[in-house]
């Protein structure tokens, strides 16, 4: 008799792929191409985090912290989410600290998405969202945002809420195009939130990476909205620590006690040491953020001369770390084959537009830049994007 094989992947994990941008990263380092692919800076943390961390690891504190986030940590992040965000948080109800916001987003949703409900989703999207909801079995839903400003259109919005919408993603400031949601649009998506009693997950973990006077508005402080925002925050991209994997969620009682008990059973918790030097990053100086800001509209100004210079048409960023740029005059097939070109034959690492895109065809004329990176290495990138402009075969 013969034994019929059972199926050994998930249908689950067969509705996505592995990670774009982190592949990326390990095409860079094969063919030595300059890393202008995934979001991590290539710079020191404040030396204020180093001293806590190295203090929290020398005094012992190596094992768990408690499930949902060390007391001293979470009282630090509701004392800063107070003077930044002008937020009332209770750090014994309100909070849960996670492996970083990637684990937040994917706790949040397994904790509040049932089969049959739908997520709102903004397109472009930073990668994760779609495979969280699938995770979640939730169903995405997608939104588009239109070039130039990438604004949504109201009506398709709208459209887009029904009986079965559980919620709503929203990234602000925005990966991978660096747009800023305005008070006008948040405005509107709360009234739709109201209206079909919607849910609200904010990603802000760009919050201080601000230009030209850009202001960032969180969700949570619309009227009527701290009840049904859940807001996603993390020390990676603030404080220079991607690789720490601390993040952090703020949502009602109700709601974190369901996100409470996921997490638990997804990592336990988030390292211990970390979060003891995480109490030093909540603790620094406005000064600070200040200094950021103006660190990164430096490093912004490099990289579009360097892509003005090269001819590379791009979307000014209000906000995050990234430029996203258009590729279509130069007439290759889709974005990965650009990509690959840049890598092999510049020695330049990109991500494909077509990553943050639900349909694959719709981001083939883009490409995402990210420039948390020190002076000399986007230098360095632009001495060898500026091939580009004497390479024949660049144009089909």
């Amino acid at each position: 008799m013969t034994q019929v094989g059972k199926q050994r992947i998930s249908d689950k994990a067969n509705q996505f792929t592995e990670s774009v941008i982190r592949e990326m990263t390990r095409v860079a380092l094969q063919y030595g191409a300059v890393n202008l692919a995934q979001g991590f800076p290539d710079f020191p943390c404040p030396p204020e985090l180093k001293r806590a961390a190295i203090e929290a690891i020398e005094e012992d504190i190596n094992q768990y912290a408690i499930t949902w986030g060390d007391k001293a940590f979470r009282h630090a992040i509701a004392d800063k989410v107070k003077w930044y965000l002008d937020l009332n948080i209770d750090p014994e109800r309100q909070i849960t600290v996670t492996c970083g916001s990637t684990e937040a987003m994917a706790a949040v949703m397994l904790a509040t998405l049932n089969p049959g409900d739908e997520v709102i989703v903004f397109e472009p999207y930073y990668e994760n969202y779609g495979p969280d909801a699938i995770l979640a079995s939730a169903t995405p839903r997608y939104v588009s945002l239109h070039p130039p400003e990438w604004t949504f259109d109201a009506a398709e919005l709208r459209q887009a809420f029904n009986e079965r919408t559980k919620a709503i993603i929203i990234n602000t400031p925005h990966n991978p195009t660096g747009k800023v949601f305005t008070r006008e649009e948040l405005t509107l998506i709360a009234e739709l939130c109201h209206q079909w009693d919607v849910l609200v997950f904010t990603d802000e973990i760009y919050e201080h990476i601000l230009y030209d006077g850009t202001q960032h508005i969180t969700m949570a402080t619309l009227p009527g909205m701290a009840e049904r925002t859940v807001t996603i925050n993390g020390l990676s991209k603030t404080y220079s620590v991607t690789g720490w994997r601390v993040g952090y969620i703020l949502a009602n009682p109700e709601l974190t006690g369901a996100i409470r008990k996921v997490h638990d059973f997804l990592t336990v918790g988030a390292p211990a040491p970390l979060q003891r030097a995480g109490v030093a990053a909540m603790q620094l100086p406005i000064s600070y953020y200040q200094e950021l800001a103006k660190l990164y509209q430096q490093k912004r100004n490099q990289i579009l001369q360097i892509l003005d210079t090269v001819e590379i048409p791009y979307f000014v960023p209000q906000g995050a770390y990234y430029v996203f740029a258009d590729i279509a005059k130069f007439g290759y097939q889709n974005d990965v084959e650009f990509a690959t070109y840049l890598i092999k034959e510049i020695g330049v690492a990109v991500v494909p537009g077509s990553s943050f895109f639900a349909q694959s065809q719709t981001g083939n004329n883009f490409i995402r830049f990210c420039f948390s990176k020190q002076p000399e290495t986007l230098a360095k990138a632009g001495e060898r994007l500026i091939k580009l402009q004497s390479t024949s075969s660049i144009a089909k």
